[in-house]
């Protein structure tokens, strides 16, 4: 294949010199101050600074049924949000790919005019990659016989190009830029600064169900997995063996080569689901392609892994295997096992139209607070259950959908998300889309009935699995082993008459704040009944005389001046508590 540019793979050390100078100095306008007054600006730009002051609009968040002046509102906010985000470049990217999957946070508006968010960006010089490849592997440029410098990829974080190793396989060599890490590095302090500010103004309950400072750290610690290649190479080895092994119509990308900023990987020649020719297959042979990428995934769901990415742009036929082939494995991630299998058995007594078991284990899914009433959450559940009995894909009340509205309810009742389920829900959604594209004849539904069987062998291994159960047996045996000694030290203690209880009352946020509003409104008044009665007394009972050149009229006049002012701001902050507090 003709390529626009080869390099005979030889680079003097005065070019690669000359190249690590300008990454340098590139790097070291990366600072925070520059930062966060390029963020400051754009914020400005984009006319989003009224939206840090505008409180009503967390009023309108809240809602769940909108005008179409209030929905076209949110339009223009998301769709500003979107260009701020596409020119503060990486970091912000990747935060608002993540925001999109947080409908229980953002309006619907917002998050569907993030979904645009560009993550292909106009490709940097060969230059800066060549230097990269020339420091990462053992080789340098010379690992490869040839290497094509136009990009058949750019992305925010990476560009990925065609290659040929000497050997003679044709790859895809995934080079991350430069700068990018200590772009995230600044990036993500100034947001964890702005966002412990944010959480600080949150209602008590809202502050209860939502930590935003774990958010971001999770989110942190999500983009700096996507900045190692190395982490990203051994995720693919993986699960290739994985599809390799037990699924026919399924596998991985071989990886060649990895280092923090390289990996070079298998190219594969073929079509995206979403473009291959529909002749290519036959019906019998998509249905086995939709079962195997469903049960594959299913199977890596129950584990506690997924792959957040698993739409149908990343995943290949391959035209020479005709396989099915995920890539990009950048973005994948982890959740409790016990939560993923709680979200498969609320699946089958859906399908049964077992509401009430249904909702029992949503329940076991978002985590309750002090604030949530669990009658009205129950009860939210069983009838929101019922819309998904006997649905189809084709039908709104589809399962990724279902997912979702669970994290949306659960928020709206003051209920705390488990890290990593919103995006679990979107890599669940995008599955869902895969096998409508793949094989539309058959409903997903059946699909995952398919898999009943062996989520059910997954649940119950793990339920009676020695190893999780080690814990537990162990507690027993020390219970057991150590009552008579336990029963002997109570029976002293009321022989002696020494028995005794430490009680500790607890009050909770929310309490412990209104009281302290109360008590400081109460010192406000006092201060500034104190100042007026003062004045009035100045006024009433002195002669005419001055202190210090200043006449008692002017004393007074002052007295009551400051009295006045500190009244009005008494009633203002009455009145915006009041105010704020009816925002949620």
């Amino acid at each position: 294949m003709a390529v626009t540019e080869t390099y005979l793979l030889e680079s003097s050390s005065r070019e690669l010199k000359a190249i690590k100078r300008k990454i340098d100095e590139e790097k070291a306008k990366i600072t925070k101050g520059r930062r966060e007054r390029k963020i400051v600006g754009t914020i400005a730009k984009h006319g989003l600074g009224y939206i840090f002051k505008d409180s009503s609009l967390f009023k309108l968040f809240r809602h769940q049924v909108r005008t179409p002046k209030e929905s076209d509102k949110l339009r223009k906010i998301g769709n500003r949000m979107r260009m701020a985000f596409e020119e503060l470049g990486p970091t912000f990217i990747k935060l608002g790919q993540v925001l999109v999957t947080r409908n229980d946070i953002l309006p619907e508006e917002i998050t569907l005019e993030l979904e645009k968010l560009l993550d292909s960006v106009p490709p940097i010089s060969f230059d800066n990659i060549k230097y990269t490849l020339e420091n990462e592997l053992p080789e340098g440029l010379n690992s490869f016989a040839w290497i094509d410098t136009k990009p058949i990829g750019s992305a925010s974080l990476a560009q990925v190009y065609r290659a040929q190793l000497k050997t003679g396989e044709i790859v895809a060599v995934k080079v991350l830029r430069p700068t990018v890490e200590n772009l995230f590095q600044t990036d993500i302090s100034i947001i964890k600064k702005w966002t412990k500010r944010l959480q600080k103004q949150l209602p008590v309950e809202i502050a209860a169900s939502l930590d935003l400072i774990e958010l971001v750290t999770d989110y942190y610690s999500g983009s700096m997995n996507e900045l190692n290649l190395e982490r990203e190479a051994q995720t693919m080895q993986h699960h290739r063996s994985i599809a390799g092994e037990r699924f026919e119509w399924l596998r991985g990308s071989e990886v060649y080569l990895s280092t923090k900023n390289v990996l070079v990987m298998e190219f594969i020649d073929g079509w995206t689901i979403k473009d291959f020719p529909v002749d290519f297959f036959t019906f019998e042979e998509r249905l086995s392609i939709m079962l195997d990428l469903a049960h594959y995934y299913i199977e890596s769901f129950m584990n506690g892994n997924y792959h957040a990415d698993a739409h149908g742009s990343n995943i290949l036929i391959c035209k020479n295997t005709r396989k099915a082939v995920p890539i990009d494995w950048g973005m994948v991630g982890k959740m409790d096992t016990m939560h993923t299998q709680a979200i498969f058995r609320f699946l089958m007594h859906t399908r049964l139209n077992q509401a009430e078991d249904a909702a029992e284990c949503a329940l076991d899914v978002v985590i309750p607070t002090i604030y949530t009433d669990t009658v009205k959450l129950r009860d939210q559940y069983r009838a929101m259950f019922l819309n998904y009995v006997n649905s189809t894909q084709a039908d709104k009340y589809n399962w990724g959908r279902l997912v979702l509205e669970i994290i949306n309810i659960g928020m709206l009742n003051y209920c705390k998300i488990p890290n990593g389920l919103a995006l679990w829900a979107k890599a669940f959604s995008a599955t869902e889309g895969t096998a409508r594209w793949i094989c539309p004849e058959v409903s997903y539904h059946h699909v995952v009935e398919s898999a009943d069987t062996s989520v059910m062998k997954g649940v119950i291994g793990r339920r009676f699995n020695y190893r999780a159960n080690a814990t537990w047996i162990t507690e027993v045996v020390k219970l057991f082993g150590t009552v008579p000694r336990r029963i002997n030290k109570i029976l002293e203690h009321f022989y002696h008459n020494d028995f005794r209880m430490s009680v500790q009352m607890r009050v909770d946020k929310r309490t412990a704040t209104m009281a302290n509003q109360i008590m400081n409104r109460l010192a406000l008044t006092m201060i500034v009944s104190s100042i007026i009665i003062a004045t009035g007394l100045i006024m009433s009972n002195m002669p005419q005389t001055e202190f210090f050149g200043i006449t008692k009229q002017t004393i007074a006049s002052s007295g009551l001046a400051l009295g006045g002012i500190l009244g009005f701001f008494l009633l203002w902050r009455i009145w915006r508590t009041r105010k704020v507090r009816s925002l949620f």
